[in-house]
């Protein structure tokens, strides 16, 4: 009987030293592998509107057009706008006669104040008067730059290089302050999303080198850059060797030399560059 207990004592340690040792040996096996990860590519992409309303008179680019930040891609018709602008000067230049015919008044009343020619009632009225035109004129100076700048804001300027991806409007159709008028696909920034399992995560840290690989036959230079502090599911887009339904920390990595080889949504592979210590 104690034979029997010994040898079961026995196996059951031999059991848990293979365990051990088969969970260490993958552990190893893991970490002497090259970490590979798997992701896609992730272009910026800007929607480009009018801050104002109105027709528009011009579109300068189709889809697929190269974009270089500064370039006018679209305007509107600006005789309305002109047209506000030439009616708020006038009724600033307005504001202005009106405002020195007040100073002239009420600079007799304060001297003939100084003389008792005048009652301080008479005097009270044209301060306030004087005071109530300079507010107009006021007003009137700032509605003359705000027509100003809805005038300059008729023409649609690129912020950033890039490339059209989508022409959403015609010239002839009127469009709403803020209405998307072209879609582009910016140049710079290129990320690329990638995901890492939770076993992984001491294998890499924020400035990491990287090798981008697309199916393609691209390579590309990279650097890790944000390392999520939340675990989520693996997106089904992914592929991973690893079961879809596991637990994943996203990564984004900036792509040093990107060109038009890499597309929005386009399957990357993604290979640690190992730092060699001579």
């Amino acid at each position: 009987m104690k034979a029997k207990v010994i040898a079961i004592v026995l196996v059951m340690v031999l059991a848990v030293a293979a365990f051990w040792y088969k969970d260490r040996k993958a552990k190893l096996d893991r970490i002497s592998k090259p970490l590979v990860l798997y992701g896609n590519v992730d272009i910026r992409e800007l929607t480009l509107a009018f801050r104002v309303p109105g027709r528009l008179a011009e579109m300068a680019l189709e889809e697929g057009d190269r974009v270089q930040a500064g370039k006018v891609v679209a305007s509107l018709d600006q005789k309305p706008l002109a047209d506000e602008l030439a009616v708020r000067r006038a009724q600033l230049r307005e504001s202005q006669a009106a405002l020195v015919n007040a100073e002239k008044k009420f600079e007799r009343l304060s001297s003939l104040l100084r003389n008792k020619s005048v009652s301080q009632s008479d005097y009270d009225d044209a301060l306030a008067a004087r005071d109530e035109i300079k507010a107009k004129v006021d007003t009137a100076q700032a509605l003359v730059v705000q027509a100003q700048t809805n005038l300059n804001d008729s023409s649609l300027i690129s912020p950033s290089p890039g490339t059209v991806l989508t022409r959403v409007l015609e010239p002839g159709a009127v469009v709403a302050a803020g209405q998307t008028v072209y879609s582009i696909s910016l140049d710079q920034l290129v990320w690329v999303r990638a995901y890492l399992d939770e076993p992984d995560l001491g294998r890499i840290q924020s400035g990491q080198k990287v090798r981008v690989k697309t199916d393609s036959g691209g390579h590309y230079l990279g650097q890790v850059g944000f390392i999520s502090p939340k675990a989520e599911f693996t997106p089904k887009t992914v592929e991973t060797p690893s079961l879809r339904t596991n637990l994943v920390y996203r990564l984004r990595i900036a792509v040093a030399n990107p060109d038009q080889g890499l597309r929005q949504g386009m399957p990357v592979t993604v290979e640690m560059i190992e730092e060699r210590t001579p």
